[in-house]
């Protein structure tokens, strides 16, 4: 029996060299030196139960349909076609009965109602889980361009630690946030990330956050008859609305007075900006059909046969396909008598 190779470990060069994988180590080697060892192998199970969902969500080939009466599914059954709602509810499962989770998703799962995702959201929404929805900006991952949003789950609410967030969501917008690094990869600056974890925070109950108070355009807190009115939606661009704008404190009378004469000018400017663009038709040989149909200068030295139709505001000549048809010949012959 052949010997198995031996895999190496955080100190190991062979199993955890680049990418993901590395930076979980990286990891746990930084924690491990400040906490007891009794308690570090709690931070790598954490640590690598964190890649797994990473890698599982948005998977098709998970399984499903071979798992369709698992009792995880408490808010239903999950489409065999994606796993999305099926880490959800294995996550809430085992959330302990104070336990948080917070993960991330494609932005689909805040409002698809496709092979019964929207049921499974609803239920959640429903049983008061749901705590916290974040809508990330775009470009923010090295493997995909796709937007993602941020789920933060709850299994008691009410559980003393925090303030009472029964019957209500918060949602905050943060797609405008963030700077470009490079031509097609986003990320989020340390600013960023503290005014998303304390408005959270703040929204929570924790004194040292600060009061919490709704931003136009960026979080609100929402009641649940308000996410029932959007159909159990949780997109926080429906809820958060639209940002407040600054007063520039023109007059309305006056803005409105240099809006239209702007207006105008524009107008006359794409006015003369068609009259040369005809004119320099008209050198071509192409006459834009006005009043009638006009033929081109360059018709005669066509092909017998051929002929000029309308296309759009242009006469362009026929296809040698059309010049089969009886109604094309119908044409020609008018075309040659005229």
């Amino acid at each position: 029996m052949p010997k198995a190779q031996k895999k190496s470990g955080p100190a190991g060069d062979t199993s955890a060299t680049v990418g993901y994988e590395a930076q979980l180590w990286q990891m746990a080697d930084a924690l491990r030196g400040s906490m007891d060892a009794a308690e570090y192998k709690h931070v790598c199970l954490g640590l690598l139960f964190l890649k797994y969902i990473s890698d599982a969500f948005e998977i098709s080939d998970w399984g499903g349909e071979r798992l369709r009466d698992d009792k995880r599914w408490q808010y239903g059954v999950p489409p065999a076609g994606n796993a999305n709602f099926a880490w959800v509810q294995h996550i809430v499962h085992h959330l302990a009965p104070a336990g948080v989770a917070g993960f991330v998703l494609a932005n689909g799962s805040m409002s698809s109602n496709q092979s019964g995702e929207g049921e499974i959201r609803k239920s959640l929404i429903e049983a008061d889980l749901v705590d916290c929805m974040v809508a990330l900006p775009g470009q923010l991952f090295y493997s995909t361009q796709i937007p993602a949003c941020l789920w933060f789950l709850a299994r008691d609410r009410k559980n003393g630690k925090f303030r009472d967030r029964r019957g209500h969501v918060l949602f905050i917008d943060a797609r405008k946030l963030g700077r470009m690094v490079d031509r097609t990869h986003r990320e989020l600056t340390d600013e960023d990330v503290a005014r998303i974890a304390d408005t959270n925070h703040a929204w929570r109950g924790e004194t040292e956050a600060g009061k919490y108070a709704d931003v136009p355009g960026f979080c609100k807190s929402a009641p649940l008859d308000e996410v029932r009115k959007h159909g159990h939606v949780l997109t926080p661009g429906r809820y958060v609305g639209a940002e407040a704008q600054e007063d520039d404190g023109e007059p309305f009378e006056e803005k409105m007075k240099r809006l239209t004469a702007t207006l105008c000018e524009q107008q006359a400017e794409a006015t003369r900006l068609d009259a040369a663009i005809a004119d320099n038709l008209r050198e071509l040989g192409v006459w834009r059909l006005r009043n009638g149909r006009r033929r081109s200068r360059r018709s005669l030295w066509h092909k017998p046969g051929a002929h000029w139709v309308e296309r759009g505001p242009m006469a362009m000549p026929c296809s040698p396909l059309h010049r089969r048809s009886p109604r094309c010949r119908a044409a020609t012959a008018t075309h040659w008598a005229s």
